[in-house]
């Protein structure tokens, strides 16, 4: 049964990775293809999108770092990992342009380091 939650957790850190890299591409696609190109905006800028990658970015981030808190009594990726949630939040509330878009590649950065620790410190 242990194992089966470790590799779980293990599963939501790799989950937590994946969607990080994901979210940057998003935003980075967003800036060039609306701000250059001024194409897909309706999609690619659509406050729903955010808020469900926020949501989900919440949940496997608090989930597996809080679990491997746990097993591997470290606090710092936790710490990490809120960071960047937290800038992923501010990056929600800011609206679109530069700011959002630095705030979220600065969130999701820390999000996927958090996770990366998380890994490395469970072995």
């Amino acid at each position: 049964m242990r194992s089966a939650i470790i590799a779980i957790r293990d599963r939501l850190d790799r989950a937590g990775i994946i969607l990080s890299g994901l979210c940057v591409i998003h935003c980075l696609l967003g800036v060039v293809l609306v701000g250059v190109l001024g194409l897909g905006g309706e999609a690619l800028l659509s406050p729903a999108i955010h808020r469900v990658g926020l949501a989900l970015a919440l949940t496997v981030g608090l989930v597996s770092l809080s679990f491997g808190m746990r097993r591997h009594g470290r606090v710092g990726p936790l710490v990490i990992g809120g960071l960047g949630l937290s800038l992923m939040a501010a990056a929600l509330a800011a609206g679109h342009g530069l700011p959002e878009a630095v705030l979220t590649v600065m969130g999701v950065s820390l999000v996927a380091f958090a996770h990366i620790r998380n890994l490395r410190a469970a072995c």
